[in-house]
């Protein structure tokens, strides 16, 4: 009887516990336990990239069911390519709100997170519209310069064309969570997601494949599904951002450009946006490597291991998240080792789930990769390009905490300093070498991607531990 007392208790803290962390009830990060600190706001990140990835493989499925799928695919996953250099953007400005609102937050200045908020919408609309613009007239051209091969290019232009067309959409969904999460508000930034998605999974079969009097769209469909999910999930965004029901309400901010707000944003946003687009380009370089010696074939496999990928490294990055907030809050707090403990505690956790998912991918890869295609080759190749890849997930996900850290901190030069030379210095040559040189192909990619990203890794701890970003002022 007390045994199942005892249980029942348990299960009622874990349960309150839970509650706690998906309703977003406003917490203070600086003191307590650390480790129900780190779960607080990880739960609920962890979801609102899992539900990001959401995206990617709802698209996929879906258009894996279209007539002629290894253009359709090549499609989708060379225009998600290029999107993350939009991706990049969008997260170095939200990066910088991130670590400037969790600063403001630490030091107990409401004020001061609302106004650094606000600015941040001014830059990252800014730098949208522009990149929009430029989608928007070389769509067919992105394609090409991908290595797509003609067909693909007239069959995917429209689907580029608006992808790139509506970066707006995704950049203020990235950056008002990056927002909410400086904040703490982790939960908020998970619901808006939820929402996206559900509107993404609801429309994907509809405009797509068809349904009842909706004629199917096919691969436009597709876009169209993905911006209006998006799109409601911005929606909520604001109406919680200007509506006073947010633990940051820009209610309290300045409308007009804060020149010396705006520049402290640049100083942190422009090396954290330049950091993704390194990264962001090695991935281009990659796919356009894999296409041009393993053609339509190799690449749809590629393509297709790297979304399955990027649907468990995502909810990873979530969890790293955390690692930002928390370096940033108690830096605010001036707790630095506070702040340390707390890193090690999510690269730990990290870590863990990371070499869980590994042993799904080397044992389990051809099932997972035979859910989105039935084509022999494309399978055969996503699944060796899974298993390869996979090796180094317990790397990756200590990499990613460690690169949060210092962007938590204001530090993104460093991590920016990492990938350059791990990634364009150390895998781009390695990959080149061993695809064309060596005559491995795409295995020669598969290869490199695991081999840098371990490399990187190893580099981003050891600067870690000598600390210089405990000192970095925003």
């Amino acid at each position: 009887m007390q045994t199942n007392n005892s249980t029942a208790l348990r299960l009622g803290s874990i349960w309150t516990f839970l509650k706690a962390a998906l309703k977003g009830e406003e917490q203070d990060y600086t003191s307590g336990s650390i480790r129900r600190a780190v779960f607080l706001l990880a739960i609920p990140m962890v979801i609102e990239m899992g539900m990001e990835s959401v995206f990617a493989i709802v698209d996929l499925y879906f258009v894996g069911q279209l007539p002629d799928s290894q253009h359709n695919i090549q499609t989708v996953g060379l225009t998600e390519s290029v999107l993350s250099l939009v991706y990049a953007m969008a997260i170095g400005v939200s990066m910088a709100a991130t670590a400037m609102v969790a600063r403001r937050v630490g030091e107990k200045d409401r004020k001061g997170a609302a106004h650094a908020a606000m600015q941040s919408l001014l830059v990252g609309i800014a730098i949208a519209v522009v990149v929009s613009g430029v989608g928007l007239f070389l769509a067919p051209d992105i394609l090409r310069w991908m290595g797509a091969e003609p067909e693909t290019v007239k069959i995917g232009t429209p689907y580029t064309r608006l992808m790139m067309g509506t970066s707006l959409v995704i950049t203020l969904l990235f950056l008002i969570n990056g927002i909410f999460r400086g904040a703490g508000d982790a939960s908020m930034a998970m619901k808006s997601l939820m929402i996206a998605n559900l509107a993404n999974i609801v429309l994907c079969p509809i405009l797509i494949l068809g349904w009842g009097p909706i004629p199917g769209m096919g691969l436009i469909g597709a876009a169209l599904a993905t911006t209006i999910g998006r799109g409601i999930g911005v929606a909520y965004q604001l109406y919680h951002l200007f509506g006073n029901k947010s633990q940051v309400s820009l209610r309290l901010a300045k409308w007009l450009p804060d020149w010396n707000v705006i520049t402290s944003l640049f100083k942190v946003a422009a090396p954290g946006t330049a950091q993704f687009i390194i990264g962001s380009c090695s991935w281009i370089f990659l796919a356009k490597l894999v296409a041009e010696t393993g053609h339509s074939a190799a690449s749809a496999g590629y393509q297709t291991a790297i979304r399955i990928m990027v649907f468990f490294i995502l909810p990873a990055w979530g969890m790293s998240n955390a690692a930002a907030t928390l370096v940033g809050q108690n830096l605010g707090a001036q707790k630095p080792e506070r702040a340390v403990e707390s890193v090690n505690a999510t690269a730990r956790y990290n870590a863990i789930f990371m070499g869980i998912v590994m042993l799904v991918f080397l044992f389990a890869s051809e099932w997972v990769v035979g859910f989105f295609t039935h084509d022999p080759e494309v399978k055969r190749i996503g699944t060796e390009a899974l298993r390869i890849m996979s090796t180094g997930f317990v790397f990756y996900g200590i990499g990613m905490v460690m690169a949060n850290a210092f962007n938590g901190a204001g530090d993104t030069k460093t991590p920016t300093r990492i990938n350059l030379i791990g990634f364009w210095f150390f895998q781009i040559p390695l990959a080149y070498l061993l695809s064309k040189t060596a005559g491995l192909g795409p295995l020669g990619v598969f290869i490199a991607i695991p081999v840098a990203e371990t490399s990187i890794t190893i580099a981003a701890w050891i600067l870690f531990l000598k600390g210089r970003w405990k000192h970095v002022v925003i």
